[in-house]
């Protein structure tokens, strides 16, 4: 198939010249965010943490995202956050200890009481998550996928990532550590994991192509 033009494998069928998420006029679309190509892209960090070492993931999920241009970033405890920085978010990074393999409780009543209004007023925002366990193979990355349901629950499209940030030290389903992050590659996970959803709020939701990750400057796969 050549630009547009069906072929004889796909007839009928042109060639879609690239993917761009439309700018929806209406505030009640895409969680009531206004698309647009020259407002800040706005990310919450929502955390819980037991003995701190999710607030210092949180601390570095933020420090990543603030990293990116015209990026917007709240960090916020459950205990500090509200609904209205739910509304007011394009992504949501979320982060919990696991606790019995699985979310903190603190975590999922946010989520089941605060937020609870919001359900599915938000559809169409970004999430990711990250959690600190209490050693390797403790359950982090269920953790991780459990916080990914509760999000999808609420139609938040939730997102991995390829990258590794040191030989042996990965991102996929999100950010995970065993206590507190302790090693660069460590940190530059959490880094990673915000810069990231920071980057796709600003291609699907700001239109500024430009900060996809495949063309990203910084090493990904080092």
């Amino acid at each position: 198939m050549k630009s547009g033009v069906p072929d004889e494998k796909s007839p009928g069928v042109p060639l879609a010249p690239s993917f761009r998420l439309p700018c929806f006029g209406r505030a009640d679309m895409l969680g009531g965010m206004e698309a647009s190509d020259s407002r800040p892209a706005r990310v919450l960090v929502l955390y819980h943490s037991q003995e701190g070492h999710t607030k210092m993931m949180a601390d570095l999920v933020a420090e990543g995202a603030g990293s990116v241009p015209t990026t917007e970033v709240r960090l916020k405890s459950v205990a500090e956050a509200t609904a209205d920085d739910l509304e007011w978010c394009d992504g949501v990074a979320a982060g919990s200890p696991t606790h019995m393999g699985s979310i903190a409780w603190e975590m999922k009543r946010w989520w089941d009481v605060t937020a609870r209004p919001l359900w599915p007023k938000i559809e169409g925002k970004l999430g990711c998550a990250f959690s600190s366990a209490g050693g390797l193979a403790g359950g982090g990355e269920l953790t991780c996928l459990a916080l990914d349901l509760v999000l999808m629950n609420f139609g938040l499209l939730v997102f991995g990532a390829p990258d590794y940030t040191a030989p042996g030290q990965t991102l996929h389903y999100g950010a995970v550590c065993a206590g507190r992050p302790r090693t660069e590659g460590e940190r530059e996970a959490c880094r990673r994991l915000g810069r990231r959803l920071a980057e796709w709020v600003q291609v699907l939701v700001c239109h500024r192509p430009e900060f996809a990750p495949q063309q990203a400057a910084y090493a990904r796969f080092p």
